[in-house]
């Protein structure tokens, strides 16, 4: 049975190491060490957490350097409560913040995974190609 939308709460905080590393693993998303987490998570500009029973079920967070660069990151929700609008409740936080935080100008980027280009999409996010290219590396030793 699906929980009512009424048992989400959506706080703005971040999730901690343990689950953040918890919910890209159950999400699908690239796993990530501890050591990369506890260095990086300190310096997460905004970040908001979906709580069901008191647990974190869903997150997302920016980064950037505060003025001219931000970056949509670790937008998950565990999938038994997919298909919900959580996805949609984490965004609408993080694009609230962004428009009361981020001077003209600033450039906000994000990378889609398949489909959820189209719920990026709702909130002004576009394809920056064919002029430019989205491009990474992950560091493997």
């Amino acid at each position: 049975m699906a929980a009512p939308p009424d048992s989400y709460s959506l706080i703005e905080r971040f999730p901690g190491i343990d689950d953040f590393r918890r919910l890209r693993a159950i999400a699908g998303l690239s796993p990530k060490s501890q050591e990369a987490a506890e260095r990086g998570l300190p310096n997460t500009l905004y970040g908001v957490s979906i709580l069901h029973e008191g647990r974190a079920i869903g997150m997302g967070r920016i980064i950037g350097d505060g003025g001219l660069c931000f970056v949509v990151v670790d937008i998950a929700v565990e999938p038994e409560h997919q298909g919900r609008g959580l996805g949609k409740r984490i965004m609408a936080a993080l694009d609230a913040w962004l428009k009361a935080n981020t001077p003209d100008t600033a450039h906000v980027s994000l990378i889609a995974d398949g489909e959820a280009r189209h719920l990026y999409a709702q909130y002004g996010f576009a394809d920056v190609g064919p002029k430019s290219v989205g491009m990474h590396y992950v560091v493997r030793r």
